[in-house]
């Protein structure tokens, strides 16, 4: 969730004002049209620029486990309600009780989270590097977090809800070939790797 606030419209309209009353009898409504797109683009450039100098940081914020989500909604409805300088919420679906709050100051997550339910409490010193959550945003193929003789469900095609032990990955197309471990003859299937799920880790030694 992103949020950008938008300039005062004063110089805006000071030139509106400035060219009806002053300098209207020799404009035509063309010139005036152009005067005011000129100003609305030298506003949006120097928004722009205020916002590649601003600062921010990543904060933590501690949470009950499973209300998450809710309590991003409720930050995220305090920071419109009060127009917060808050840039970016984040919930990360690894990682329980807790929500991240991306702001260029602490008091600002203070203001954002005070009297939330469900908020615990910002973590002291709880600056994070995007580094650290970067795992967080940037999914993993499922092909990289498995290896052959792993356990696997299947949760899609014809065989969905079976369970099968891989028996072979290429990683050049992203598949799997695997064996059913509930049919009743040996039955070697290839399926895309989004198609499996991993149910168990192979042992050492297999």
């Amino acid at each position: 969730m992103l949020y950008r606030h938008s300039c005062s419209r004063r110089n805006w309209l000071y030139n509106i004002i400035y060219s009806l009353f002053v300098g209207g009898a020799h404009r035509s409504n063309a010139d005036l049209g152009w005067e005011i797109m000129e100003d609305e683009d030298k506003e949006a450039e120097e928004q722009e620029k205020h916002e590649r100098k601003v600062h921010t940081s990543i904060f933590a914020v501690r949470t009950t486990a499973g209300q998450e989500k809710n309590v991003a909604n409720l930050i995220a409805a305090r920071v419109e309600l009060k127009n917060l300088p808050i840039k970016a919420i984040l919930v990360p679906e690894a990682m329980k009780g807790y929500v991240f709050i991306e702001a260029e100051g602490p008091h600002f997550v203070e203001e954002a989270i005070a009297g939330i339910k469900h908020v615990r409490s910002r973590v002291p010193y709880g600056k994070v590097g995007f580094e650290e959550i970067e795992r967080y945003i940037v999914a993993k193929p499922v092909i990289e977090e498995l290896d052959e003789n792993d356990i696997v469900e299947v949760i899609g095609g014809p065989f969905k809800g079976m369970r099968a032990k891989i028996t072979r990955i290429d990683k050049a197309k992203n598949e799997v070939t695997l064996e059913l471990l509930e049919a009743t003859f040996t039955l070697p299937i290839t399926v895309h790797a989004d198609y499996v799920k991993l149910i168990e880790k192979a042992k050492k030694g297999e």
